[in-house]
C-alpha cells in the first residue's frame, strides 16, 4: 500500500498524524483526509461529489493529493474526472457552457483533469503559502448523456475519489509590530524570511518598508529581495508582489488591507545562490478617525488602546544613513488621516437554512454623499454562509438625485471597504477584487447576485462621483434605498427549477435542479428550454396512452376476470395521475401526495403482470386469489425498499412464469398433448401477446433516455395494456357467472360450485 495508503488508514479512523521536520524544527506537517465517495457524471451542482479542508493558520505549504479508483467491471472505460478547488467557499462551475442569471458576475475556478485508465491514479497540486481557512475540492465525471438505466439490469463502473491535504505548517512566526522593525536575512534559494502583522479594524492603508540591505559579505546597500503579501487563494490569487531589486530603500503601500486578520509577509532573495542578504524592515497603518454614533449597535468597534498599531511612516530623504523614523503616535494618526467613512448600522436576522435578511437601522434609505463614502458591513461569517447567494439591490431615489452628471458607484468587497473610490476604476482592495454598481440619473437601478460567497466580513461601500467639476458635487447627496439578504438559491431557482439543500460531511449547501429543458446555475438558459405546446403535447401522451387499458378491461370483465379487471383499473388510475403530477413543466396536476402517486404506480404495474400470468396458468381459483393476495404484498414490500430496481419487477414475474410453465406442464403430461391445446391459441393470441411484452420492455430497459421518455413510456404503456388483452386467456364454457351466487334461495343462500374441466372457446 505504501506510507500514504498506510495515512489514509489511519485518517479514516479519526486519527491525526504530526511529524517534525529534524532539518528545521520551526516547521511541523500534518496530515487529514477524508472518505472516499463515488463520482457522478454531471447534469446539475448535484451530481458534483464535495470535499472541504480546514488549512491551520502560518501553513507554508499545502499538497492536496487525489487519489482516483476505478473499480472494475465490463463497462469500465477510460474516463476523465474533473476536480474544481477554491479557497472560501465552493466553487462556482459551468461544465456544461450554459449562461448564468444576469447580474451574477462569475470567476471559473482552478481546475485539474485526472484521466483515469488504470485501478488507481494519484494527481498532486501544491500551493505554496495558502490562505489559511476553508478549501473545497468539487469532483465529477463528463456529462451525464441522459440515458434512463435501469438498476440492476447491467453492471456499471464506478468511480472513487479520495483526497488527501499535507500541510507543511511553521511553528514560530515573527510577528511584526507597527512601530518596531526587526532585522532579518534570508539566502537564496535555501530560506524564506517569514513574517505576519495583525491589521485592526478601521486600517486605510498599510506601508511596508525594507532598507539597510547587506548582500554577502561585500556589503553593498542594495535590495536583492523580492516581498510578498498576502496569502494564496485561488482561483484568484490575493497577494501583492514587490521587486525590491536595486533599491536602497523599498517601500510598499497596500491600499485597504483585510480587517481583522493577520498578513502574511514574504521576503525572498533574488540574489545568486549561496549568498545572505540581511535587511531591516518595518511597517505602519494609517488608520481612520471616524464620527461618534449615538446607536449602541453600532457595527464598528473602538480601536484598540494600543497606540502601538498605528502610526505614521516617514522616509529620511535627507539622512545618508536611509533610516526609517517612526514618531507618531495615535492621536496625531488620526489627526492626519481625518474622517474616512460614514457608515449605518446593519442587523443581521437569521430566517432559515442559508437564509438571512440585513436590516439597516434608520433605513432601508442610505444616504450617500460625495465628499466621504458611505460603508455597511454584513456579517457573513456563520460558517455555513458561504454554502448560498447573497442577493444586493439597489435602487436610486430620482427625487434626490440633483446633478445628472453625476456617478453613484457601489463596491461590495470583501475583508474590508474601499475607503477611496475616486480613485479606483475597479473595485479592487489591495489584496480582491470586488464587485461594482453603478447608477445615474438614466440608470436608477442596479443589482448583484454573488453565488457561494467566502465566509467572512462583507461591506458595502457607496459614493457619488463627478467627472467634471469637483467643487460643483461636493455638497451632493442621494437617497439609496438598500436590500440585501442571504438566500439558498437565486429567485427561488425560477419557474422551471427547484432548489434542493444539498449536504457533504457536516456542511449545507444550495444548488437548482432545472426541468423542462432548462438550464444553467438558476435554471434561466433557455436554450434547450421546452415550449408550453412540447410540455402539454408530453403530458397528455404519458396520461391518456394508460387510456389503452380500457380494453383489457373489457376483455377481462367480458371473461368474467372481474379481480383481474380490478387491478387494471387500479394501475390505469393511478398510473395517469401519477404521470401528471410528475411532469417537469408547467403542465402538471397532482390530486395527492407524489410520494404517494409513485408508490401506487409502480404497484399497480407490477401487481398487473403478477395477476396476469397467475390466471393464464389457470390454477384452481381458491390457490390463484391466494397467490393473488400474498404475491401483491411482497411485491409492496419490495417497492418500499426500492422502486427503480430492475428484479422488483422481475422477481414476482419470473416466479408467477415458473408456476404457470409448471401447471402448463402438468396438464400437457396428464392429457398427453400440448397444452393450451389449440393452435389458433398460440398463433393468433398467445405468440402476440408475447412478442408485444418483449418489445414493451426491450423499451423500457434500453430505449428510454430523458429527452425521448415521453415518447417511449408512452409506447410502454400502449405495449403492456395490448399483451394483457392478448395474453389473457377466456373464459370457461361451463363457468357460472360471478354473480350467481347472489341469486337467492328459500334458505337464502346457495352454494356455488365450479367442477368443470378447463375447455377453451377460441373465436
Amino acid at each position: 500500500m505504501g506510507v500514504i495508503g498506510i495515512l489514509a488508514i489511519i485518517f479514516l479512523k479519526g486519527l491525526t498524524v504530526v511529524t517534525v521536520d529534524t532539518a528545521d524544527v520551526t516547521t511541523v506537517s500534518e496530515y487529514f483526509s477524508q472518505n472516499g465517495l463515488g463520482l457522478s457524471f454531471y447534469s446539475w451542482y448535484g451530481s458534483v461529489r464535495l470535499f472541504y479542508f480546514r488549512v491551520p493558520e502560518d501553513t507554508v505549504l499545502a499538497s492536496f493529493g487525489l487519489y482516483a479508483v476505478k473499480k472494475s467491471g465490463s463497462s469500465c472505460r477510460t474516463i476523465n474526472i474533473t476536480v474544481h478547488f477554491q479557497s472560501g467557499a465552493p466553487p462556482v462551475i459551468n461544465p456544461l457552457g450554459t449562461k448564468f442569471a444576469s447580474y451574477t458576475p462569475v470567476v471559473p475556478s482552478h481546475n485539474l483533469t485526472i484521466p483515469v485508465s488504470t485501478t488507481m491514479n494519484n494527481t498532486f497540486l501544491n500551493i505554496t503559502n495558502p490562505s489559511a481557512g476553508d478549501w473545497f475540492i468539487a469532483a465529477h465525471l463528463p456529462e451525464d448523456d441522459g440515458k434512463i438505466e435501469v438498476e440492476g439490469l447491467s453492471s456499471k463502473c464506478s468511480y472513487v475519489l479520495q483526497p488527501l491535504l499535507m500541510v507543511s505548517r511553521r511553528i514560530v512566526v515573527p510577528v511584526l509590530e507597527a512601530g518596531t522593525a526587526q532585522t532579518h536575512s534570508v539566502s537564496s534559494p535555501n530560506t524564506v524570511a517569514y513574517l505576519k502583522i495583525f491589521i485592526p479594524e478601521y486600517t486605510q492603508e498599510l506601508n511596508l518598508t525594507l532598507w539597510n540591505c547587506s548582500v554577502g559579505s561585500s556589503g553593498a546597500s542594495m535590495c536583492s529581495l523580492q516581498v510578498s503579501l498576502g496569502s494564496t487563494t485561488v482561483p484568484v490569487n490575493s497577494q501583492a508582489f514587490r521587486n525590491c531589486t536595486g533599491k536602497t530603500v523599498c517601500t510598499t503601500v497596500l491600499k485597504s488591507p483585510p480587517w481583522e486578520k493577520w498578513l502574511r509577509i514574504t521576503v525572498a532573495s533574488t540574489a545568486s545562490d549561496n549568498v545572505t542578504v540581511g535587511f531591516n524592515i518595518g511597517a505602519s497603518l494609517s488608520a481612520c478617525k471616524l464620527e461618534s454614533t449615538s446607536s449602541v449597535l453600532g457595527i464598528l468597534k473602538s480601536f484598540a488602546p494600543n497606540s502601538s498599531y498605528f502610526s505614521i511612516a516617514t522616509e529620511n530623504q535627507g539622512s545618508s544613513s536611509n533610516t526609517w523614523n517612526i514618531s507618531r503616535s495615535l492621536s496625531d494618526a488620526l489627526q492626519i488621516v481625518g474622517n474616512c467613512f460614514r457608515h449605518q448600522t446593519v442587523l443581521r436576522e437569521d430566517l432559515d437554512v442559508l437564509s438571512a435578511k440585513f436590516s439597516i437601522v434608520n433605513g432601508p434609505n442610505v444616504t450617500v454623499a460625495a465628499n466621504l463614502p458611505t460603508v455597511l458591513l454584513f456579517n457573513l461569517n456563520s460558517g455555513d454562509d458561504s454554502g448560498g447567494t447573497v442577493i444586493v439591490d439597489l435602487l436610486l431615489n430620482k427625487s434626490s438625485w440633483t446633478n445628472h452628471s453625476a456617478l453613484l458607484l457601489a463596491c461590495f468587497t470583501y475583508g474590508s471597504p474601499i475607503l477611496s473610490l475616486e480613485s479606483l476604476k475597479d473595485c479592487s482592495t489591495g489584496l480582491s477584487q470586488g464587485y461594482s454598481l453603478k447608477m445615474n440619473s438614466t440608470k436608477t437601478e442596479d443589482h448583484l447576485r454573488v453565488p457561494f460567497p467566502i465566509s467572512g466580513y462583507w461591506y458595502l461601500t457607496m459614493q457619488i462621483l463627478c467627472f467634471g467639476n469637483r467643487s460643483d458635487c461636493d455638497d451632493s447627496e442621494a437617497s439609496v434605498l438598500t436590500s440585501v439578504y442571504l438566500t439558498p438559491c437565486i429567485d427561488d431557482c425560477g419557474q422551471y427549477g427547484q432548489c434542493r439543500l444539498l449536504r457533504t460531511f457536516s456542511y449545507l449547501y444550495a444548488a437548482c435542479v432545472c426541468k423542462a429543458g432548462w438550464q444553467g446555475w438558476s435554471c434561466t438558459d433557455d436554450a434547450t428550454a421546452q415550449s408550453y405546446g412540447r410540455q402539454l403535447l408530453a403530458t397528455l401522451l404519458l396520461t391518456l396512452s394508460n387510456f389503452m387499458f380500457i380494453p383489457a378491461i373489457v376483455v377481462a370483465i367480458y371473461r368474467y376476470y372481474i379481480i383481474e379487471a380490478s387491478v387494471y383499473a387500479f394501475a390505469m388510475f393511478f398510473s395517469t395521475f401519477y404521470h401528471a403530477c410528475d411532469q417537469p413543466g408547467v403542465a402538471v396536476m397532482c390530486i395527492m401526495d407524489y410520494d404517494t402517486l409513485q408508490f401506487c404506480d409502480f404497484l399497480g404495474s407490477v401487481v398487473a403482470i403478477w395477476v396476469t400470468i397467475l390466471c393464464m396458468a389457470r390454477i384452481k381459483e381458491i390457490f390463484k386469489y391466494l397467490m393473488f393476495v400474498i404475491g401483491s404484498l411482497f411485491i409492496a414490500m419490495s417497492l418500499q425498499l426500492g422502486r427503480r430496481g430492475v428484479w422488483n419487477m422481475m422477481g414476482p414475474c419470473l416466479f408467477a412464469l415458473i408456476i404457470m410453465v409448471i401447471a402448463w406442464v402438468y396438464r400437457g403430461i396428464k392429457r398427453r398433448k400440448c397444452y393450451p391445446p389449440w393452435w389458433k391459441r398460440w398463433v393468433f393470441f398467445i405468440f402476440p401477446g408475447i412478442g408485444i411484452a418483449f418489445i414493451a420492455i426491450c423499451i423500457y430497459a434500453f430505449a428510454e433516455t430523458e429527452n425521448n421518455y415521453y415518447v417511449t413510456h408512452s409506447i410502454w404503456h400502449i405495449l403492456v395494456s395490448l399483451s394483457v388483452a392478448f395474453l389473457l386467456p377466456p373464459r370457461e364454457l361451463l363457468a357460472d357467472k360471478p354473480w350467481s351466487c347472489l341469486q337467492k334461495s328459500k334458505c337464502r343462500y346457495q352454494i356455488c360450485s365450479n367442477q368443470s374441466e378447463d375447455t377453451y372457446d377460441v373465436t
